[in-house]
């Protein structure tokens, strides 16, 4: 039996897809009438080496490979189907600073930032199709143990690279399904 709420419900659901549709609403993983599938096209793109940029001389070679590896999970989980036809060229930058500082000067609390800028070419021509930059910015305590300090900032930094991978996949699909001539 049909409850005036749930009827309520219903309807409203209803004219929600149908205002949707009318205001020229896509959604970004759907398919269109003409093209492939943004999926498809997104796991044609080959992601080259992720160059690390540091100020103070550490190494983040195996920050841009988990980079690496969470971009290429974001954008072929299944793999790559078919050629490649683009690739992602990112250069990383890690920075991490102290926000709460005590009475004797030590530091609580720092916030890790990983910045990123990204360009997408085109394989067949060479041409840079888009280029962007993303930023993620995550925090961590500082604590009287070098090993807990240790492990809140490779916890705080394995958030910032999904983050960032998850931001650089969405504006590379946003780019590709709003420019379906460079597909």
């Amino acid at each position: 039996m049909w409850s005036r709420r749930n009827l309520l419900a219903g309807i409203a659901g209803a004219v929600a897809t149908g205002t949707l549709g009318g205001c020229g609403f896509r959604p970004l993983y759907g398919r269109s009438g003409v093209g492939a599938d943004l999926s498809d096209t997104l796991s044609q793109v080959e992601i080259g080496p992720v160059r690390n940029t540091t100020s103070d001389g550490r190494d983040l070679a195996r920050v841009g490979q988990q980079l690496h590896n969470a971009l290429l999970d974001g954008l072929s989980p299944r793999g790559p189907r078919g050629e490649q036809i683009y690739r992602l060229d990112v250069t990383l930058n890690e920075g991490i600073s102290s926000l709460a500082v005590q009475k004797s000067a030590d530091a609580t609390r720092a916030d890790l930032s990983l910045t990123s800028s990204f360009t997408l070419l085109d394989l067949r021509t060479g041409q840079h199709l888009y280029t962007g930059n993303s930023r993620a910015v995550s925090s961590f305590n500082i604590l009287n143990s070098e090993f807990a300090t240790l492990m809140a900032e490779k916890g705080a930094r394995d958030r910032a690279i999904r983050h960032l991978g998850d931001d650089i996949r969405l504006k590379i699909a946003i780019f590709l399904k709003t420019h379906p001539d460079k597909r």
